[in-house]
């Protein structure tokens, strides 16, 4: 169950019999006056009431509650005013423990559309569009798995949309309400990773002039995002499995035990089990975070949802930059289902992203969208080197220099994608 809080108007003792056995977060009110006191002080997700002077309030503060109207004297008249104001549903006493069950399955199927399947990241709005069947079954999958504290590894190409999956579970876990921490672990260098995750004391090494508290002390009864966990060192990695198993661990230079309640989720684009294999990633650690493992497809392979995408992202770039609505003709659809998005849904982004910025037309055509800009010449023999090269660089200058993002459409590490960058500019 999705739902954090709970507020039911004290008479209605068979529904706080009910929701307490359910182990669910609800405070009851004595009275109207009560309830609309309980709703100004504080946000409640659904709330089970009488009158409609309640639901009138908690529809004006909460316009996203789901309120429930429980009457033991029912009428027309009352039922559509409840209705035409927001209410989710309308009940008349008495209600069995069967219908409310059924209440609140319909809440949390509306609660779960309106939280995981427009999961925040970043600020922005994301989508986790389900055309295809692969998809639908991943989302089946996260309603699953949110409900547990059970350790998330998701897979995929960079640039599938592995962090916005991670923030979906954390959205719609019971944990919502709780800090949703997210370390990098490729940007950070490597003798700076272990006081990242674990913070350290004042003067425990040069340049620490104060405490500072690491990621897991942060996400503490949240969640701790750990993107790109396959860069982490080997040195670190005994530790860090420590920490995950015992649910404690020591600042760098500290002696005092931290405990910590941390849900993990992990995300890498290589693949794990060829790291462990070749002994650059602790099995045991692998498995202690692989407990659910999600592998996202890339887009080439879910092309249902390649349109609907498109739409979305098109809709919501032409409102960032100030432009006017454009569409895609049919042409410009069959030139994007055609294609093979080796940048997957990052690319696509920044293909439409261009298009609108760059283009005045209202309906995009194929030429717009500049998927073969570059001409095809015959091909003259090359080494690996300096085809490896060209890729990289042609790779930073469509992304206007971004190193971060070039490295995980390129598949490497930020350190990787700048020792080679260093080796260029000899």
């Amino acid at each position: 169950m999705g739902f954090t809080k709970i507020l039911v108007q004290e008479s209605q003792r068979l529904l706080v019999r009910f929701l307490e056995d359910k182990k669910l977060d609800t405070t009851w009110a004595k009275n109207r006056q009560m309830a609309i006191e309980l709703l100004e002080q504080s946000p409640y997700e659904i709330i089970f009431c009488e009158e409609i002077e309640v639901l009138e309030r908690a529809k004006q503060l909460y316009p996203k509650a789901f309120v429930i109207v429980v009457t033991p004297f029912a009428s027309v008249e009352q039922a559509v005013q409840a209705m035409r104001l927001g209410a989710f549903d309308y009940l008349t006493q008495p209600v069995t423990s069967e219908l409310l069950d059924q209440v609140l399955e319909r809440a949390e199927e509306s609660f779960f559309r309106s939280h995981v399947m427009h999961g925040q990241s970043g600020g922005k709005i994301e989508q986790i569009m389900a055309e295809s069947s692969v998809m639908k079954h991943i989302v089946r999958d996260i309603a699953k798995v949110s409900q547990s504290d059970a350790s998330v590894f998701i897979c995929g190409e960079s640039g599938t949309g592995k962090e916005v999956i991670a923030h979906a579970i954390h959205t719609q876990s019971p944990r919502a309400l709780k800090p949703y921490i997210k370390v990098n672990c490729a940007a950070i260098p490597e003798t700076l990773i272990e006081s990242e995750f674990f913070g350290h004391e004042k003067g425990s090494f040069t340049g620490a002039h104060e405490r500072k508290l690491g990621r897991f002390e942060l996400a503490s009864h949240g969640t701790l995002l750990l993107d790109e966990v396959s860069e982490i060192p080997l040195s670190l990695q005994a530790k860090l499995l420590r920490a995950i198993q015992e649910r404690e661990f020591e600042r760098v230079g500290g002696t005092k035990t931290i405990e910590v309640d941390v849900r993990l989720i992990a995300t890498s684009n290589r693949n794990m089990k060829e790291m462990v294999e070749q002994k650059l990633f602790r099995e045991d650690l692998y498995y202690r975070l692989n407990v659910v493992p999600i592998e996202l497809p890339p887009l080439r392979e879910r092309k249902e949802d390649i349109l609907t995408l498109a739409q979305y992202f098109l809709e919501r770039l032409c409102e960032e930059n100030h432009k006017k609505h454009k569409t895609l003709s049919p042409a410009a659809q069959q030139h994007l289902l055609s294609y093979r998005f080796p940048g997957n849904i990052r690319e696509l982004i920044n293909i439409l992203e261009r298009t609108v910025v760059m283009d005045a037309s209202d309906c995009i055509e194929p030429e717009h969208l500049r998927l073969d800009s570059c001409p095809i010449v015959k091909a003259q023999p090359q080494s690996l080197v300096d085809i490896e090269k060209k890729h990289i660089l042609s790779t930073l200058e469509s992304l206007e220099q971004d190193e971060k993002a070039a490295a995980k459409v390129l598949g490497i590490t930020l350190r990787a994608l700048r020792s080679k960058l260093a080796t260029y500019r000899v």
